[in-house]
């Protein structure tokens, strides 16, 4: 035991001869590096004023990146909002292209409906046309048809007015010789006869004369319309009419009733009327007369006087 005493009490001596020039020597170390600690130090001080420097640069640039990012943010945004506005600016310049090529095609859509009533109105009118020149057409041949069915009516009432006409030259003939027969007899007769018949035929037409034919006169309207025998049409186109004039007394006449009654064209007339105070006495037989029917009735025309006519009956044979 005393020898492990010893023994330890060595080492540690030692240990400890051991140590402290190492000590001394890390003083001395110590001594020598403080000056170096100290470099270090204020080396060490500026790479952290120099590190404070750059993280606040740093900072700074991130700062400025940050400001730069947020206006490029803003900058996109506005961009963004631009391009939304844009966007948006076109949708309504769309929307009214649209909407204008919308109502390009309601108005192309109404032309075409009106171009097509239009259209059909032309149509119809073409056809109201159409129909309307058939209409004339069927009229003109219509028209046609009545003129050829009046052009043989004429030509047969033309030959009929022929044979009427020959019946009455044969009548007129028969009459002629019956007056020269009646001349004959009459000659045979005593002139105071004759005197007689002409006194009293002169004395008939005498008594017809009007003091005041203006107020005496009435026509046959003022009478009440006519109602006596008409003559029939082809009869009168023959006989009567202002190109059909003839003087009276180259045709028989009677006294009836005391009236002068005198025969033409196949018929007897009776004046109804008076003849004007203002013709001349002997009109009757040197005067130019022809017969025509007015819209009321049968009137005698004196040539010699246009503007008065005689209201007359007329009497069948």
């Amino acid at each position: 035991m005393k020898a492990l005493g010893i023994i330890s009490t060595t080492v540690l001596f030692l240990f400890l001869g051991a140590t402290l020039p190492v000590f001394a020597q890390e003083e001395h170390h110590e001594q020598e590096a403080k000056p170096a600690k100290q470099e270090q130090k204020q080396a060490k001080g500026q790479q952290e004023q120099q590190q404070k420097q750059q993280e606040q640069a740093k900072s700074s640039r991130q700062e400025e990146q940050k400001q730069a990012r947020g206006q490029q943010e803003q900058q996109q945004k506005q961009q963004e909002q631009a391009k939304s506005s844009r966007q948006e600016e076109q949708k309504q310049t769309k929307g009214q292209q649209e909407q204008q090529q919308k109502q390009q095609e309601q108005a192309k859509s109404s032309r075409q409906e009106e171009q097509k009533q239009a259209k059909g109105q032309q149509e119809q009118q073409q056809k109201q046309q159409e129909q309307a020149k058939s209409s004339r057409q069927e009229e003109q041949k219509q028209v046609k048809g009545q003129q050829e069915q009046q052009q043989r009516q004429q030509t047969n009432s033309g030959k009929q007015e022929q044979q009427h006409e020959q019946q009455v030259r044969g009548q007129q003939e028969q009459q002629q010789k019956q007056q020269g027969q009646n001349e004959q007899h009459a000659a045979r007769q005593s002139e105071q006869e004759q005197h007689r018949q002409e006194g009293e035929q002169r004395a008939a037409w005498t008594d017809h004369r009007a003091h005041n034919w203006k107020s005496e006169h009435r026509d046959w309207h003022e009478r009440g319309g006519y109602n006596g025998y008409r003559i029939p049409e082809d009869r009168y186109r023959g006989y009567f009419g202002p190109e059909h004039a003839f003087r009276i007394y180259t045709y028989p006449v009677v006294i009836v009733g005391g009236d002068p009654r005198f025969q033409y064209g196949g018929f007897w007339f009776s004046a109804v009327d008076p003849w004007p105070e203002y013709w001349s006495a002997n009109w009757y037989d040197n005067d130019d007369v022809y017969i025509t029917y007015a819209n009321d009735g049968y009137y005698l025309y004196n040539r010699r006087y246009p503007q008065d006519r005689i209201a007359i009956s007329v009497y069948a044979n």
